[in-house]
């Protein structure tokens, strides 16, 4: 089947970003082809499309971007059994070179979730890849329960946004780092402390804190190291910690985020329950030069939320 996609003849800046037409591959038993009402803007996104992924996943061009997804379903594979035609769906995709910055894509069955009924396609769109990175490095990783203190850094970024709520909700205590403007917001989501960081440094600051959730990486992550007590976990989503560093606490560990249809399903069901929200901070139409402005814009690291892209 054909379809309408924005994708990349070649790495480069975001100037290589084109309509095209691509043909996908034959929906296979398991699968369901996907009309992409909403997709969502990560970093590995402008990282694989400038070239700096290309040894870990050596595609072929064209390269279709994207790997979140909000939708519908249009069709099914022939042993799909928990999903029909018509359903209202959500999912971070495995990562292929058929992305979702398209009409349509396709997506695993084991691999989806249901959209709640009070959540837009903008709002659903915004969370798999960014909640899933969350969920796991707070619980698969970070093994976080009721009553620990963890710090998440950059509280008001795409992962930072759903951390926050989701170790609230697991009954945690949330501190976060933020510039100021965004510290109403973070408060609202959940937050018990919010760190100017432009004023503080929350090494000065905080001591016995049982998880520490970097976005940052650099001397952030150095410095988080400080704070940790002895049973502490240090989950990093962009670099490996130093090994002397890391021999200094429990758990210091790099993650890569692993599709998870059932763990995005209990987001889903915290959103369903008013308990876990997006904060769509932009949103920009699902074209060659919407997505080139939505690009830029991620590269900064100063969007609030998550950059959405609308197709309807």
């Amino acid at each position: 089947m054909e379809t309408r996609a924005i994708v990349i003849k070649n790495y480069g800046h975001a100037d290589q970003l084109e309509e095209s037409k691509v043909e996908l591959p034959e929906l296979g038993e398991h699968q369901v082809l996907v009309k992409v009402h909403a997709t969502s803007v990560n970093p590995i996104d402008w990282k694989l499309r400038e070239g700096y992924l290309a040894q870990m996943m050596p595609w072929e061009f064209p390269i279709t971007l994207g790997w979140d997804v909000a939708g519908e379903i249009a069709a099914i594979g022939s042993e799909v059994k928990n999903w029909q035609v018509g359903q209202k769906v959500f999912s971070r995709p495995e990562t292929t070179r058929f992305g979702t910055y398209a009409d349509y894509t396709i997506v695993d069955d084991h691999l989806l979730a249901r959209k709640p009924e009070n959540v837009s396609f903008e709002e659903a769109a915004a969370v798999p890849l960014a909640g899933l990175t969350a969920y796991q490095g707070l619980f698969a990783h970070g093994q976080l329960k009721a009553g620990e203190k963890v710090l998440i850094h950059a509280g008001a970024g795409g992962v930072g946004i759903y951390a926050i709520q989701l170790a609230k909700n697991a009954g945690a205590t949330v501190i976060t780092t933020a510039s100021e403007k965004n510290h109403a917001l973070l408060k609202e989501l959940g937050a018990d402390q919010v760190i100017d960081y432009h004023t503080t440094d929350f090494s000065e600051v905080l001591e016995n804190v049982d998880l520490v959730f970097d976005t940052m990486g650099g001397e952030v992550q150095a410095k988080s190291f400080k704070i940790l007590n002895e049973h502490g976990r240090l989950i990093s989503i962009v670099s490996q910690p130093d090994e002397e560093l890391a021999n200094t606490v429990a758990v210091a560990e790099s993650i890569w985020l692993q599709p998870n249809g059932e763990q995005l399903q209990e987001i889903a069901d915290l959103m369903a329950d008013g308990k876990v929200k997006s904060v769509v901070g932009h949103t920009y139409p699902l074209t060659a030069a919407g997505v080139t402005e939505a690009h830029e814009l991620s590269a900064t690291h100063h969007a609030k939320g998550k950059i959405v892209l609308t197709n309807e």
